[in-house]
């Protein structure tokens, strides 16, 4: 009797604390990615923010990444599989995907990182309360491109024709290239509108370039753009025109100068974001946040081989600069 009574106890017990830990749902998490895989083994900012909250890939999260590979067509389609997958929450750093997801689907948590302004896009009701299934991080940059203008100006003191490279198939850049225009008249400064409407019209821009050379170079990027990189790059260094970037990672590979929002933090604070959500949260009650760290990178070996001296001035205030 006494070992029967036992056995029962134990039963009791394993039903009470072990079996809910086994019965435990383990989230899943659609992640949709406008670009390719990365090249490099170390996982982005947003993975490794993830990690840092204690979240372990198959064991107490599971991540079902898709990857467009530059190709926005591809974007609904992909959009498409993460709904039908049933994932519990998504996440995503590209305007255009973030655009197809919303039209994908109504009730899936969205965290984004958006460079396009969510509120005037339509993407959020707004920043306090987003509204919707949608929230995560603004990263101001129509807000941004006229402190990039004041940059230069700074740079080059007697700039006066700056040409302004963008997508204009991108609903985001038409919001972020009015700005820049706006902020241009006031500073004296003539904008040359070099937009494109995909990449087979590089070619022509940089042909324009060369015969109406501007001062400086302002370059709006998305991904479509982006998957151009080095042509882009190639180009400025072999024209010599200096050019200011929203991400350090083209100043990492040749561009002159960046500044824009701390990535690695704007990242935390969108798994951050996530984790609430994981957790219970509604995306509608969580406020689209806005970036409080910014990065100025300047790279010296390019300025070298354009022939430009960077002020001082703006040299002690660079975050990070490239030798």
């Amino acid at each position: 009797m006494r070992t029967q009574c036992i056995a029962f106890m134990l039963c009791v017990m394993l039903l009470a604390f072990g079996l809910p830990a086994y019965a435990q749902k383990i989230p899943r998490v659609g992640i949709l990615r406008a670009g390719a895989p990365p090249t490099s083994s170390e996982p982005d900012g947003f993975l490794q923010a993830l990690r840092s909250l204690g979240y372990v890939e198959a064991k107490s999260i599971i991540l079902d990444v898709r990857y467009a590979h530059g190709d926005r067509g591809r974007l609904a389609e992909l959009a498409k599989e993460l709904v039908q997958s049933e994932v519990d929450a998504i996440y995503t750093a590209s305007p255009p995907a973030i655009f197809v997801l919303k039209k994908a689907t109504q009730s899936i948590p969205i965290v984004m990182i958006s460079s396009t302004d969510p509120v005037r896009s339509g993407i959020v009701a707004s920043l306090a309360q987003p509204g919707g299934n949608i929230t995560g991080m603004s990263l101001i940059s129509a807000d941004l491109w006229p402190k990039r203008l004041e940059l230069i100006k700074e740079i080059l003191p007697k700039v006066s024709r700056v040409a302004i490279f963008w997508n204009k198939s991108n609903t985001g850049m038409v919001i972020e290239a009015k700005a820049t225009q706006e902020a241009a008249v006031p500073m004296g400064i003539a904008l040359q509108d070099r937009g494109v409407k995909d990449a087979s019209e590089l070619e022509t821009v940089f042909d324009a370039m060369s015969k109406e050379r501007p001062d400086a170079f302002l370059a709006l990027m998305d991904i479509t753009l982006g998957a151009h990189r080095k042509r882009i790059l190639d180009f400025l260094a072999k024209d010599r025109v200096p050019a200011i970037f929203e991400s350090k990672d083209w100043v990492q590979a040749g561009g002159l100068i960046s500044y824009g929002p701390d990535g690695e933090d704007v990242s935390r604070r969108a798994a951050i974001q996530l984790d609430k959500i994981l957790k219970g949260a509604k995306p509608s009650e969580i406020p689209v946040e806005q970036p409080t760290k910014f990065e100025l990178v300047i790279n010296l070996t390019t300025a070298k081989q354009i022939g430009l001296t960077i002020p001082p001035n703006v040299l002690a205030r660079a975050d990070r600069v490239i030798k």
